[in-house]
């Protein structure tokens, strides 16, 4: 499983909007417990050149993706990204069209608070209720922030320090989807503080003002036209897959051919060449590191009696993927039909032998563009409901439908299983069949792509990320020369509270 969600900790929206009375503004009003998070711009409303602004805050808990890191949950710096996802929350009012966002760090610490009201502002933290607002960051003792409207790391505002700094354009309803590696990175490493971000309309787009009034920011490059309102929905939504999270992807494949292993040929590309061998080092069911500092070798040999035999005709280089589990690659252009790979340290000396039927690729018969191979799918281990906090993994059984085995063929062997190399899992909800992880085919990061060894292709699914009392359905896609292609079967199980 290459995917992780972790939901904000805390969020709010702080404005400069004018109440009702259109005469005060709610610059000390709160709305850290609201379902929804908002961001505008309102040109010329209380007065022809008025300005009114809202922005976001928003904080994720860094210190749970800390350690997870260091579980190995997630994989180390460079190995994983993480994205920051907003989900857009539909309303009856005007809509921002083509607008840009900036997604900054905020230099600050700040409260979330408990206030509600989002539309007179009622709900305020008057200096003695917990909660940030529009001028300060706490309110239990009163801090204020350092220019009003929220501090962040960038040039444009006080402090400045260095951290990264994003933008995200939309085009109206859409959701953000925004790549902040870099800021999370920082966060996790200690060298800057998380205090999360400030969502907020790029200068061009919020409201021009070079008015002195101290609520309102100095902008003359600003708009003379409102942009009113984005809305997104916060950590208290009631619903589930609509909560803003921190999402880290990454390629968690295991591509393990001992059951896929072919001969170089001249004829094949050099990647095409190479095959994947891995050690899984478990230690009474779990996977433990090699309790040695060396250099693992990985060497085949021929076969003779189900044994090594004679000089070494390979060696294969080898590294650590993660806990417990070693993966050598290489490639051999050899005749035989059986190898066996010996692994050993040069400190703990042998520690595996393994057997490996070589396949050629000269063997392999050639088909058409026309020729459409179908397959059937099954789950192994597929059960009919998982608990909310299990961490489960699925073992898929592939079959090419089609081929027309002999008596003697069914009658002497197990059923084939077929490798498919390049393979991603989709998880629906199926009441309304809304897509709740999306297939990565043809993503870069890889993260819902399936792993295989020569028993079949498998997944990991983290069950948290799934909200109990549905029934949800897994959907595969293959790739072949002709494409992707979405596999049939639905593979259906619910997951409960218990």
């Amino acid at each position: 499983m290459g995917i992780k969600k972790y939901n904000a900790s805390q969020d709010n929206t702080i404005t400069n909007a004018y109440g009702v009375d259109l005469s005060t503004r709610a610059t000390g009003s709160n709305m850290g417990a609201s379902d929804i998070l908002e961001v505008f711009s309102i040109y010329g409303l209380q007065s022809t050149s008025s300005a009114e602004l809202s922005r976001v805050l928003i904080k994720f808990p860094v210190d749970i993706i800390s350690s997870d890191r260091t579980a190995s949950t997630i994989p180390a710096s460079g190995s994983v990204k993480f994205y920051l996802r907003m989900f857009n929350a539909r309303h009856s009012e005007q809509l921002p069209q083509d607008y840009t966002v900036n997604v900054l760090a905020v230099s600050q610490s700040w409260q979330e608070g408990y206030g509600l009201d989002m539309e007179s502002y009622t709900d305020k933290t008057k200096d003695a209720i917990e909660g940030s607002n529009w001028v300060n960051r706490d309110s239990l003792p009163a801090a204020s922030w350092a220019q009003i409207g929220g501090d962040y790391h960038t040039s444009s505002y006080t402090p400045a320090e260095t951290m990264p700094g994003y933008t995200h354009t939309f085009t109206g309803a859409d959701d953000m989807l925004l790549d902040v590696t870099a800021a999370v990175e920082e966060w996790v490493a200690g060298t800057q503080a998380n205090n999360g971000f400030g969502v907020f309309l790029t200068a061009s787009f919020e409201a021009y003002t070079t008015a002195s009034d101290a609520n309102v920011i100095h902008n003359p490059s600003g708009a003379q036209k409102s942009f009113y309102t984005k809305r997104f929905f916060s950590r208290s939504s009631e619903f589930f897959f609509k909560r803003p999270t921190i999402e880290a992807r990454w390629d968690s494949r295991i591509t393990d051919d001992r059951g896929n292993f072919y001969s170089s040929s001249s004829v094949a590309p050099a990647v095409d060449n190479i095959n994947n061998l891995y050690l899984y080092n478990y230690i009474r069911g779990t996977l433990k590191d090699i309790p040695h500092t060396e250099t693992l070798t990985v060497n085949l040999y021929d076969s003779s009696d189900d044994a090594p035999t004679g000089g070494v005709l390979s060696a294969f280089t080898t590294s650590k993927i993660s806990t417990g589990i070693y993966k050598a690659s290489g490639s051999i252009n050899t005749a035989l039909t059986t190898l066996h790979d010996v692994w050993s340290g040069s400190v703990g000396g042998e520690y595996k032998t393994g057997s490996i039927a070589v396949k050629s690729i000269n063997d392999i018969c050639v088909r058409t563009a026309n020729d459409y191979v179908r397959y059937s799918t099954k789950i192994l281990n597929l059960k009919p409901s998982y608990n909310k906090d299990e961490q489960a993994k699925f073992r898929i059984f592939t079959k090419q439908l089609g081929l027309s085995p002999t008596i003697y063929t069914v009658a002497n062997s197990d059923a084939q299983v077929a490798t498919i190399p390049s393979a991603s899992f989709e998880i629906i909800r199926m009441v309304d069949e809304k897509t709740i992880i999306q297939n990565s085919s043809g993503s870069s990061d890889y993260h819902t792509y399936l792993s295989y060894d020569n028993s079949g292709s498998y997944f990991d699914l983290d069950m948290t990320m799934l909200e109990p009392g549905y029934m949800y359905g897994i959907k595969l896609a293959f790739y072949s020369s002709d494409g992707w292609r979405e596999q049939e079967e639905v593979h259906k199980f619910r997951v409960e509270n218990n």
